[in-house]
């Protein structure tokens, strides 16, 4: 089972345009979607559509039309008193694919609000193989939140992967020491924040991304699935590094796509594959989530591992971070 927590869950509102987004013009809407979301919501969608039992934390009301939403969707959600409501997030897709986000901040929490989470996801952690503590943290929330939680769930027999961004990330890389979780997923731009690496030569650079991944892997962090957009993934745990590049994917909206993949990533391991083989689905579900319309999460129908092309690194670490 996958037991997700969203902190700053989103009511996410996709507009597809007919045309070339213009500042200060008057635009043309192809179509308007709107799905109860947020990066640990998206994981319990592709878990639930591939029949992995989930869990899906959130902070909002029982009879919020989120919950029941999801509810409606057939994902069990397990609601928690919010500080104030859930968010909108705008989404504005091209017909070529680039995708251009507003994203709200959501409402100001307290200590007692982040603990009613923390609660409820210690509470379930037992019945759960993988833990995902996912997105970016409300406003009033410590950047070292998601660290303390991975502190805290470290005596279930969870495995716990965290995917933040921002000053949250930064928190948490800084007490890996302390305190690692057994999953980290960053993209290019992320990484190279974490290791003092180029951000634009490690999204272009397979080796680039490995050597840096591998930086946080020697500070304990289990595994680290690193998402480089058009050029694949990269896995580095203890035993090795792989690369994997996707199939040729006529990219629709990146949105949903990271937490995809690292469902794909989750799905492998629930499956007892081997870490290559991990790495395939991740990157089959990151690749079929960019080929779907707004916030779509693929289904396993969607997704062709058989033409994600993988292969071992050779790893040159660098003293980075």
């Amino acid at each position: 089972m996958i037991l997700t927590l969203t902190p700053n869950p989103s009511t996410d509102r996709t507009v597809a345009l007919a045309g070339v987004l213009e500042r200060g013009a008057v635009l043309r809407a192809e179509s308007v979607t709107s799905q109860s979301g947020g990066k640990g919501v998206n994981i319990s969608r592709a878990a639930l559509a591939a029949g992995v039992p989930t869990i899906a934390v959130v902070p909002a009301l029982q009879d919020d039309p989120f919950v029941v939403e999801l509810l409606r969707d057939g994902i069990d959600c397990r609601p928690e008193r919010p500080a104030g409501a859930v968010r909108v997030n705008l989404t504005l897709t091209e017909p070529d694919g680039t995708t251009t986000k507003v994203n709200t901040p959501g409402a100001v929490v307290t200590r007692q609000d982040l603990d009613r989470l923390a609660s409820a996801v210690e509470e379930r952690a037992s019945q759960a193989a993988w833990v995902v503590l996912a997105g970016s943290l409300p406003p009033g929330a410590p950047d070292e939140w998601y660290a303390e939680l991975v502190g805290a769930l470290a005596g279930t027999d969870a495995k716990v992967a965290v995917d933040t961004s921002g000053a949250p990330l930064v928190a948490l890389a800084s007490g890996l020491e302390q305190h690692a979780p057994d999953l980290m997923k960053p993209n290019g731009e992320e990484l190279a924040s974490l290791t003092g690496g180029d951000a634009e030569a490690i999204e272009a650079d397979p080796a680039a991304a490995a050597a840096a991944a591998a930086v946080l892997v020697s500070r304990r962090v289990g595994s680290v699935l690193a998402t480089l957009g058009g050029s694949g993934a990269v896995l580095v745990t203890p035993s090795g590094a792989w690369h994997a590049t996707p199939p040729p994917t006529t990219v629709v909206s990146t949105v949903g796509a990271g937490d995809s993949s690292l469902f794909g990533y989750l799905l492998g391991d629930l499956r007892g594959a081997e870490p290559a083989e991990r790495l395939r689905l991740a990157v089959a579900y990151g690749s079929a989530a960019a080929g779907l319309p707004g916030t779509t999460i693929p289904t396993p129908a969607h997704t062709r591992p058989e033409l994600v092309e993988v292969r071992e690194l050779v790893l040159h670490t660098e003293n980075r971070g």
